[in-house]
């Protein structure tokens, strides 16, 4: 008897997973993003920048999606202001966000552009290296 009731409720938690997985599955499978840039800016700390990303329903039906942007790095961090959006579907929309290089970046750093929607992410091909303004110079030099 102890064996029926552990099939069952093994059997229950399975499909509860797989059901979680499948509307996890269709909710963020329905989006899509480009960006109208890619590759690698150089900027100060405290320049300013834009970012401006496409996003397309590519579901059959209408959705409001919820949409965030930050750079990341291991020494830095800028976030956008979350956005939502609602598209028919095959309909695209631009998307905007301002920010600015935080002033205390590390200088050499670089932080990747990732896109946050939903419970999902997507890491793009944007990047932003935050300039050096130091240069060294070697001013002498002995050997004895």
């Amino acid at each position: 008897m102890k064996h029926k009731k552990y099939a069952l409720l093994c059997l229950i938690i399975a499909l509860a997973v797989a059901m979680a997985s499948f509307s996890l599955t269709q909710a963020t499978d329905n989006i899509s993003f480009t960006s109208s840039n890619s590759g690698t800016i150089n900027k100060d700390k405290g320049d300013s920048f834009t970012v401006k990303l496409n996003v397309k329903n590519t579901g059959e039906d209408k959705g409001e999606f919820s949409i965030n942007v930050t750079f990341e790095a291991g020494a830095w961090t800028w976030k956008g202001t979350q956005k939502t959006v609602t598209l028919n579907a095959g309909e695209t929309k631009q998307l905007t966000w301002e920010g600015k290089v935080p002033n205390n970046a590390a200088s050499g750093s670089v932080a990747r552009l990732i896109v946050y929607y939903g419970d999902s992410y997507k890491a793009l091909d944007w990047w932003i290296c935050v300039s050096s303004n130091s240069e060294l110079s070697i001013i002498s030099s002995h050997v004895y």
